[in-house]
């Protein structure tokens, strides 16, 4: 039930009743998860129930949206004993260790604990502690990479490419590494995950300000077709985005 609302509710094309419609969602599942706690596919549906929802919100309530989020992925990752539990807490060449005894068979925890993870970075990207955050994410998602870097329409690197264009090179962000996750994402997903295209002209284009590639890429979101199975209302948040990012091109450039 919970996969078939989230799945329902990411190949919706009508935007504003799913921003109206989430809210109750995320009760219903909170519901549902206090009868069965440790349900593994209800706390996946929750933790991207609230990432996605966070989206239409205030930054202060993205922060506790995304906060949920992570702890409902992490709880699910002590569940099924990936060796992820407290990722976020152990000592870090503990951490690695763990990492890298990852398997194939442990993507979907590894990938929904590490989409939580950055969503909770981004959200609280003005938090130093936060940030340093990132090295153990950016491991995961290089792990994840190694394992299947097809995963959800090339999702990997698209994080990747957002944690690398996060900071600008003198803050410790490697732009150019960013621009190859992300050009990655897009030869995987055959331009059809939307949202890549967006990140790559909003973090990546204007952080070295080239306003040539950022407009064109922002045009050919908002021509294509945002009906794609899965990905139905992340692109059509990723045209919405990509108008108001073209119309402020000429003020930012």
């Amino acid at each position: 039930m919970a996969n078939d609302l989230a799945d329902t509710i990411l190949n919706s094309t009508d935007v504003d009743t799913v921003k109206e419609g989430i809210p109750a969602y995320l009760l219903l599942i909170d519901s549902l998860l206090r009868s069965s706690p440790d349900n593994i596919d209800l706390l996946f549906a929750a933790a991207r129930l609230n990432s996605s929802y966070s989206v239409y919100t205030t930054p202060a309530r993205s922060k506790l949206l995304n906060q949920k989020s992570f702890d409902l992925a992490m709880r699910a990752a002590c569940i099924t004993r990936s060796g992820l539990c407290n990722a976020h807490l152990i000592e870090f060449g503990r951490y690695r260790e763990k990492v890298d005894q990852l398997k194939f068979l442990d993507l979907e925890v590894a990938y929904a604990l590490g989409v939580s993870w950055i969503s909770w970075i981004q959200a609280n990207s003005d938090d130093w502690n936060a940030i340093g955050q990132l090295g153990r994410v950016k491991l995961l998602m290089t792990k994840i990479i190694e394992l299947d870097e097809s995963w959800d329409f090339g999702g990997p690197h698209l994080y990747m490419g957002a944690l690398e264009t996060l900071l600008p090179a003198a803050m410790g962000g490697r732009p150019e590494k960013g621009k190859y996750h992300l050009e990655r994402a897009i030869a995987l997903s055959e331009g059809k995950y939307l949202m890549t295209q967006v990140i790559y002209a909003e973090q990546y284009a204007r952080l070295v300000f080239d306003k040539e590639l950022h407009d064109r890429l922002l045009r050919e979101v908002i021509e294509a077709n945002p009906v794609v199975e899965g990905l139905t209302l992340t692109n059509l948040i990723a045209q919405d985005r990509a108008r108001e990012l073209l119309k402020e091109s000429n003020e930012y450039f």
